[in-house]
């Protein structure tokens, strides 16, 4: 295997600071496995939104539905706009947060998005054993052992096979879970006239309270619209591909929450009926049988191209720590063939393939916790480099100047401190003694000599090249 790593080579755009992309990873994402890949990233299709029914009423979860993908959505998704076609580079966030701040700060949010990764991939497996016992009940405990291992190391073979192949296996899994959808907004339309908004929210704790935590619970299910920015580096014209991608993937997310939870109110509108899983049912009471079934078999597809997509999301993060030398420079190798980070990829599922076998549910809080304050400085770093460089060239910027560029990175972080105040104590704690992990990995990985690998070869292709 040959051990290659990106220099300071050209980078266009002015940038003197951020260690280019590395010279032999291939431009091989093009916008349809990239909308298919963001889709992934961002949600997978409805299967698990059946919790807000009972939690917060059919009136408010249709409301937050609406609500959320324009008050937390839009702007984050803005923001990444704007940075990915004047920075598109391989590692996305985490160089864009360097350009502002520096190394530090930007391995605090590469090191909190990797954490709260392994929460999220680690659950994949667990969920497909899951749906898959719709049709082989009650497996044995190494069956399911076996069985989520399988699942693992398949989708991550397909990694290390490249992102075309990635791309457009998420395209494939990607149309199947969106299916059931476009199914039952059909055969449910008449349900639509049965809808009724009542309650609209459950008893208990006022509206006001009911709202906020809603927003919060609502705002993980539309998160995650900057992921595939760390895969720039691989994609073909990624100045305007990348925004084109949240454009067309924006209204399919909605749409694969809303019309399902619309349509099957319509036909089950008691929200005690609603429960984590119950969609299947739902989808019964609508079609009969055969769309339970289908529902079903696209959870289970949704759930492989979860993993799927977001391990070559993920899996940047260690490859692009480890080409700064933040982390062992091993996980910047790239496979000689394929032009994958193979090492990166394989420590990852290996992480996940222990987790995976441990109960580690109740770690998903330190997701949202850590994926919100990250979010918070990523939102930071777009303001400073929108104020410190005007003249950086932007081929597509968030209109209305200054003023905007400030409401749309204050609404997303106020949303995002919200959601991490709303966790309970104990979850306030376990966020930053896990956030805190962040500074001791830097100061340890500055002790155990950064800057000791060989000088890497100079990368001198434009940084929107193919």
């Amino acid at each position: 295997m040959r051990f290659l790593k990106g220099g300071r080579g050209s980078q266009g755009h002015g940038d003197v600071s951020a260690p280019p992309i590395a010279s032999h990873l291939k431009r091989e994402l093009s916008l349809l496995p990239l909308i298919a890949v963001i889709f992934f990233n961002v949600s997978g299709g409805p299967y698990g939104i059946e919790d807000a029914v009972p939690s917060f009423g059919a009136g408010l979860t249709l409301l937050l539905l609406l609500l959320t993908p324009l008050l937390w959505s839009l702007p984050v998704a803005a923001v990444m706009a704007e940075l990915s076609s004047a920075l598109p580079v391989e590692g996305g966030y985490v160089l864009w947060v360097k350009r502002a701040f520096g190394p530090c700060w930007s391995f605090q949010v590469a090191w909190w998005s990797l954490l709260g990764s392994f929460a999220d991939m680690a659950l994949y497996p667990v969920l497909f054993v899951s749906y898959l016992s719709y049709w082989l009940p009650n497996p044995a405990p190494l069956a399911r052992w076996s069985v989520a291992l399988a699942f693992i190391w398949i989708l991550t073979l397909l990694n290390l096979r490249g992102v075309r192949l990635v791309g457009w296996s998420a395209v494939f899994l990607g149309a199947l879970a969106f299916s059931p959808v476009v199914g039952m907004a059909i055969v449910g339309m008449g349900r639509l006239g049965e809808l009724t908004a009542l309650p609209f929210a459950v008893e208990g704790k006022g509206l006001v309270d009911r709202f906020g935590v809603g927003l919060a619970v609502m705002m993980w299910n539309y998160s995650g619209w900057g992921n595939a920015t760390t895969c720039l580096g691989e994609t073909r014209k990624p100045e305007s591909t990348y925004r084109l991608a949240l454009l067309r993937s924006f209204p399919l997310i909605v749409l694969a929450y809303l019309l399902p939870v619309a349509v099957g109110l319509g036909a089950e509108p008691n929200p005690a009926n609603w429960r984590s899983g119950s969609l299947a049912e739902v989808g019964a009471r609508v079609g009969g049988p055969w769309l339970s079934g289908w529902i079903t078999l696209a959870a289970l597809l949704s759930a492989a191209g979860l993993f799927l997509s977001n391990l070559l999301t993920n899996s940047r993060l260690p490859f692009v720590l480890g080409r700064d030398r933040l982390l062992p420079g091993a996980l910047a190798m790239l496979h000689p063939r394929y032009a994958t980070p193979w090492v990166a990829i394989i420590a990852s599922s290996l992480v996940y393939s222990v987790l995976a076998l441990l109960p580690f549910t109740r770690l998903v809080v330190l997701d949202v916790w850590l994926y919100s304050l990250a979010l918070v400085v990523q939102m930071a770093a777009f303001l400073a480099i929108r104020l410190r460089e005007p003249a950086l060239p932007r081929p597509w910027r968030v209109p209305g100047g200054v003023p905007v560029a400030l409401l749309v990175s204050a609404v997303p972080s106020l949303l995002a401190l919200l959601a991490m105040a709303t966790g309970g104590l104990a979850n306030v704690v376990a966020g930053l003694v896990a956030a805190l992990t962040g500074p001791l990995a830097y100061a340890c990985s500055a002790l155990l000599g950064r800057g000791s690998s060989p000088k890497p070869a100079r990368d001198k292709r434009p940084i929107g090249g193919e």
